[in-house]
Protein backbone atom coordinates (compact mmCIF):
# COMPACT_ATOMS: atom_id res chain seq x y z
CA UNK A 1 0.00 0.00 0.00
CA UNK A 2 1.22 3.41 -1.05
CA UNK A 3 1.98 6.40 1.67
CA UNK A 4 1.99 10.27 1.48
CA UNK A 5 4.45 11.97 3.14
CA UNK A 6 5.32 15.49 4.29
CA UNK A 7 8.53 17.67 3.64
CA UNK A 8 9.36 20.99 5.27
CA UNK A 9 10.36 23.19 8.16
CA UNK A 10 8.64 21.71 11.32
CA UNK A 11 6.37 24.69 11.88
CA UNK A 12 4.51 24.22 8.59
CA UNK A 13 4.16 20.08 8.38
CA UNK A 14 3.87 19.33 12.08
CA UNK A 15 -0.01 19.42 11.56
CA UNK A 16 -0.17 16.96 9.01
CA UNK A 17 0.51 14.62 11.50
CA UNK A 18 -2.89 14.78 12.85
CA UNK A 19 -4.16 13.55 9.55
CA UNK A 20 -2.43 10.67 9.27
CA UNK A 21 0.30 11.76 7.03
CA UNK A 22 4.28 10.78 7.68
CA UNK A 23 6.29 13.97 8.17
CA UNK A 24 9.54 14.25 7.76
CA UNK A 25 11.08 17.95 9.25
CA UNK A 26 14.28 18.83 7.43
CA UNK A 27 16.51 21.92 8.20
CA UNK A 28 19.35 20.87 6.67
CA UNK A 29 19.30 20.86 2.48
CA UNK A 30 21.71 18.18 2.10
CA UNK A 31 19.17 16.24 4.75
CA UNK A 32 16.17 16.97 2.87
CA UNK A 33 17.66 16.17 -0.78
CA UNK A 34 18.44 12.68 1.12
CA UNK A 35 15.22 12.16 2.46
CA UNK A 36 13.29 13.21 -0.79
CA UNK A 37 15.45 10.24 -2.99
CA UNK A 38 14.22 7.71 0.10
CA UNK A 39 11.26 8.30 -0.42
CA UNK A 40 10.71 8.81 -4.05
CA UNK A 41 12.63 4.70 -4.18
CA UNK A 42 9.86 3.83 -1.21
CA UNK A 43 6.37 3.27 -1.01
CA UNK A 44 5.46 7.09 -1.28
CA UNK A 45 3.12 8.07 -3.97
CA UNK A 46 2.58 11.09 -2.82
CA UNK A 47 4.92 13.74 -1.40
CA UNK A 48 4.14 16.95 -0.26
CA UNK A 49 7.30 19.51 0.02
CA UNK A 50 6.49 23.25 1.18
CA UNK A 51 7.46 25.86 -1.22
CA UNK A 52 10.32 27.49 0.88
CA UNK A 53 11.82 23.95 0.56
CA UNK A 54 11.13 23.30 -3.07
CA UNK A 55 13.06 26.30 -4.52
CA UNK A 56 16.36 24.55 -3.17
CA UNK A 57 15.51 21.13 -4.40
CA UNK A 58 14.09 21.96 -7.61
CA UNK A 59 16.61 19.95 -9.72
CA UNK A 60 16.13 17.00 -7.50
CA UNK A 61 11.93 17.50 -8.02
CA UNK A 62 12.61 17.69 -11.85
CA UNK A 63 13.98 14.52 -11.78
CA UNK A 64 10.79 13.00 -10.69
CA UNK A 65 8.76 15.21 -12.76
CA UNK A 66 7.37 12.83 -15.45
CA UNK A 67 7.82 9.44 -13.62
CA UNK A 68 4.66 8.18 -12.31
CA UNK A 69 5.01 8.04 -8.69
CA UNK A 70 6.10 9.61 -6.74
CA UNK A 71 3.46 13.05 -7.50
CA UNK A 72 5.38 15.47 -5.97
CA UNK A 73 2.78 18.61 -4.60
CA UNK A 74 4.34 21.91 -4.00
CA UNK A 75 1.98 23.44 -0.55
CA UNK A 76 2.11 26.63 1.17
CA UNK A 77 4.63 26.58 4.23
CA UNK A 78 3.98 28.77 7.39
CA UNK A 79 5.07 32.15 6.09
CA UNK A 80 2.51 32.03 3.23
CA UNK A 81 2.34 31.03 -0.55
CA UNK A 82 5.27 32.31 -2.63
CA UNK A 83 2.81 31.11 -6.06
CA UNK A 84 5.35 28.32 -6.85
CA UNK A 85 2.63 25.14 -6.26
CA UNK A 86 0.07 27.43 -8.24
CA UNK A 87 2.88 27.70 -11.53
CA UNK A 88 3.29 23.66 -10.62
CA UNK A 89 -0.20 22.85 -11.10
CA UNK A 90 -0.81 25.36 -13.95
CA UNK A 91 2.32 23.98 -16.24
CA UNK A 92 1.11 20.41 -15.53
CA UNK A 93 -2.33 20.86 -16.51
CA UNK A 94 -0.83 22.36 -19.71
CA UNK A 95 1.10 19.55 -20.27
CA UNK A 96 -1.61 17.05 -19.49
CA UNK A 97 -4.62 19.08 -21.96
CA UNK A 98 -1.89 21.07 -24.23
CA UNK A 99 -3.34 24.56 -23.57
CA UNK A 100 -3.09 26.75 -20.26
CA UNK A 101 -6.98 26.06 -19.35
CA UNK A 102 -6.74 27.44 -15.87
Amino acid sequence: MYKIAVMGDRDSILGFQALGLEVFPTEDLNEARRTLHRLAHSDYAVIYITEQLSRSLSADIARYQDAVTPAIILIPGKSGSLGLGSAALRSAVERAVGSDIL
